[in-house]
């Protein structure tokens, strides 16, 4: 791809009232965007820059720019691989020269990566993390959907749950801990949560202290999250975990999710797919890494006040493919 000019620049969407984690709120996301041209044709990607990582908005467009000579001359998606560690910085890039091959061949990515032709998604709904008062009429609120996701990692999470299922009775559920929990925690809540129709919990334990997932029963599955990235990760997670979140901001790109999926399949691992809060030019990429998978969490803009145009389209739960304008 000789000749490519990259840019990348910051771009900040409003969040709808406001999204809390156990490790705090925010009202409006800052996510970079990068873009491709060969002067004809333009390939997009987005990022979202992820504190717990040590990434920043400002060093993940330098480390992007930090390649522009080597880009204009010829630097591929396949050397990116190499070339970039797995983060944010090399997503964005993986997933706009995608974008960029796309335009190009006027083929769509998924024939490209040799995958099938995607179809609409159900995807889990977050409830953001909030007294039990407030989580049960956000459930409430969004009753008539399938899949629930539940932030948690307070002292009281079980009273959060039940909240929860009241406001949704018929919700499967499925929780996140963001690393808030403790083996005792996870010990005494997991039976009660299997009882209130909790599903999956994802990264109970934090990322550096989760050997002892390996050693306790586990009735309610565990999903890695925190603890999973890119494919030299997963040798590390087995017997731990039941289920792995691949997140495309984490493995570095749309191409070694992919493979990273694959691996993990043959591992036998469950798949859920994930997404940091960003629009619907993050979403495009990961619905491909979706396809089949029993979770899905890619609700990101039904979280943003504004998204971007063209956006994904969603009714209800269900998102379907995007618009190649989008991205793909």
């Amino acid at each position: 791809m000789t000749g490519v000019i990259v840019t990348a620049h910051e771009d900040v969407f409003p969040v709808a009232g406001s999204f809390t984690i156990s490790r705090g709120s925010r009202t409006e996301i800052r996510v970079v965007t990068v873009t491709l041209s060969d002067g004809e044709h333009t390939g997009r990607g987005e990022c979202v820059p992820y504190a717990r990582y040590g990434e920043t908005v400002d060093g993940v467009i330098a480390d992007i720019l930090a390649l522009k000579d080597e880009v204009a001359g010829g630097l591929d998606r396949t050397t990116l691989q190499t070339r970039m560690k797995p983060g944010a910085a090399r997503n964005a890039l993986d997933c706009a020269f995608w974008d960029l091959e796309a335009k190009r061949t006027g083929k769509p990515i998924w024939q490209l990566a040799g995958l099938s032709k995607p179809g609409p998604l159900t995807t889990a709904y977050t409830i953001s993390l909030g007294t039990p008062e407030k989580m049960q009429a956000q459930a409430a609120e969004n009753a008539h959907r399938p899949l629930l996701k539940v932030k948690l990692g307070t002292d009281d999470d079980r009273g959060r749950i039940e909240a929860v299922r009241a406001g949704a009775p018929d919700a499967t559920i499925i929780v996140d801990a963001n690393e808030g929990w403790t083996v005792e925690a996870y010990q005494q809540l997991a039976p009660e949560l299997v009882r209130l129709g909790v599903a999956l919990v994802e990264q109970p334990l934090p990322a550096g202290d989760d050997e002892a997932l390996a050693h306790i029963d586990r009735p309610l599955p565990v999903c890695a999250d925190e603890s999973c990235h890119a494919r030299p990760s997963l040798e590390s997670l087995k017997g731990k975990y039941d289920a792995i979140n691949i997140k495309i901001d984490k493995t570095g790109g749309l191409t070694e999710a992919l493979l990273l999926k694959k691996a993990a399949l043959e591992a036998g691992f469950q798949i859920m797919t994930g997404c940091m809060l960003g629009t619907s030019l993050a979403m495009a990429p990961a619905m491909l890494v979706a396809d089949g998978a029993p979770f899905v969490d890619l609700d990101g803009p039904l979280l943003l006040a504004k998204d971007r145009e063209p956006a994904i389209t969603f009714e209800g739960s269900v998102m379907h493919p995007a618009d190649p304008a989008l991205w793909g």
